[in-house]
Parts: structure tokens; sequence; C-alpha cells
């Protein structure tokens, strides 16, 4: 029988990797509105305590942990401090991200590797580490942020969109290997989002005319607009919730219609 407090996340522990701004910022207010207890981490001092901030601002206690989540050492560490402070891990959040736009014959290896680094093998890395948690606890939902460059390529992007095909089919092989256990993996695909790190791209011209990227994205969209942080909170709710018990190794999209959209003809 439906009940609407399967969508409620009291007394889970909930860590989202890099949640001191933006997306993961978003998705972990949610997580605590739903009743979750909130650990992030970022990998600098500063944008921690700017983080701690923002959080105490928004009126949500938050644990807040110093952690590069492409160093598996640290990794374990942070998720040991977790389980000793706060308690096993119930809902993990992949959420850290970067990406280098650099023409594919312009970019060097270096760099190539170092998108993938933070793009995927992070959540490998972290995901390993909470796994083990979730098998004793019983239960564990673990949410991986995908792109439309999972499904898409683009000019520019090649390490960003090799490592977030990677990492929607990394969420799959999570599912298959460990679904016995009731743990849950999916994705959530972001369409493109304001955020400030996007702001740039959204800025009017001298002549008051949109910024041509954001003609270019308004005109992909059905939905006509781009999305917010808000946009993602319910469906990364959901996944988190026993109302997904059922849902396993899917990657939900939210990208206000680009996915199924071929674009209007030219006049």
């Amino acid at each position: 029988m439906f009940d609407p407090k399967d969508f409620r996340l009291d007394g889970k522990v909930a860590l989202i990797t890099g949640a001191s701004y933006g997306i993961g910022f978003g998705i972990a207010s949610a997580y605590a509105a739903a009743g979750a207890t909130i650990c992030f981490n970022d990998r600098s001092q500063d944008k921690l305590e700017a983080g701690l901030k923002s959080y105490a601002e928004a009126g949500i206690p938050a644990h807040g942990y110093i952690c590069d989540v492409t160093d598996e050492e640290q990794v374990k560490a942070m998720v040991a401090k977790i389980e000793e402070e706060v308690g096993t891990i119930d809902i993990l959040v992949n959420n850290a991200g970067m990406i280098k736009r650099i023409p594919m014959v312009e970019m060097s290896a270096a760099d190539f590797r170092a998108v993938v680094d933070v793009d995927l093998n992070a959540p490998f890395i972290v995901s390993k580490a909470v796994i083990p948690g979730m098998i004793k606890k019983g239960h564990g939902k673990i949410i991986n942020i995908c792109s439309m460059m999972s499904e898409l390529g683009r000019e520019t992007v090649s390490a960003y969109a090799a490592a977030k095909g990677g990492l929607k089919m990394l969420t799959k092989n999570i599912c298959s290997e460990y679904g016995e256990y009731n743990i849950q993996c999916n994705g959530i695909g972001p369409g493109y989002i304001a955020t400030p790190q996007t702001a740039p791209l959204r800025e009017r011209q001298a002549d008051g005319s949109r910024h041509p990227f954001d003609q270019f994205i308004v005109a992909k969209t059905p939905a006509a607009r781009w999305g917010t942080p808000e946009d993602l909170q319910g469906p990364a709710v959901f996944l988190a919730s026993d109302a997904s018990n059922f849902v396993n190794g899917h990657i939900l999209y939210v990208d206000g219609g680009i996915l199924a959209y071929i674009g209007k003809q030219p006049q």
C-alpha cells in the first residue's frame, strides 16, 4: 500500500561529495528537509568552511570533512570517521566533478586523466568504501551524478563525456553486483543547470540580447529554460528514499526534455 512516508529520509545518514555549493548543496538541502543527517566533503579548508557557513545560514546541521575523493586512503579514513562520529552511511551521492573544455587534439593525456580521475575513478573509490557498511546494515542507496554527456558527445568535452559515459555503466554494474544486498544504485543526469558556475553563459550581452550559448540551450530545451538546483531535489529524494526500492541501475535525466528533442527545423 502506498505510504507518503516512504519518501522520508528520517534517521538516514547521507554523504554528498563536493556539496559545499551548487547542485550538491541543493541535493543536501533537500535531504535535510526530508529528515536525513548531512555529511559532505571538500578538498580545501577554505571551501569546507564556506560550505559549513552556507549550511548554518540555511539552518541545516551538517558534518564537513576535508577529503580528496580521488585518494583511496583519504576516502577510507573519511568513511571510517563518518561511521564513528555520525553513523553508517545509508545514502551516497557521488556529486564531486570537474570539466576541462579543451579540443581533443589539444588536450594532454594528463588533463584527460585528471577529469576521468575525479568524474569516474572517485565515484568508484567512494562507492567501494561505503558498500561494505551498506551490506552489513542491509540496505543502501548510491546515486551517481551523471550527465547528458553520458549519452551525447559535444566539442571540447571528450574527457568529460568519456568519464560520464563510464559513470553510467559503473552505475549499472553496481546495481548488477550488489542489488541482491538491497543496495540500489541509480544515476541522475542533469540538463543545463543555472548555477554560479554557468552564470557567465547566461549574462545579457551589451545590446541586451541573450548570450549565444544561452540562446542555444533555451532553443534546444522543450521546457525553454535552464534548470535549477531545485529541479533536481525531488528526483534526488525519490532515489534516496524507500519509494525507489525496486528502481535499480536507472539513469534519470532531469533535462527539460533535451534528450527527447531533435530541435526545431531551421526557418
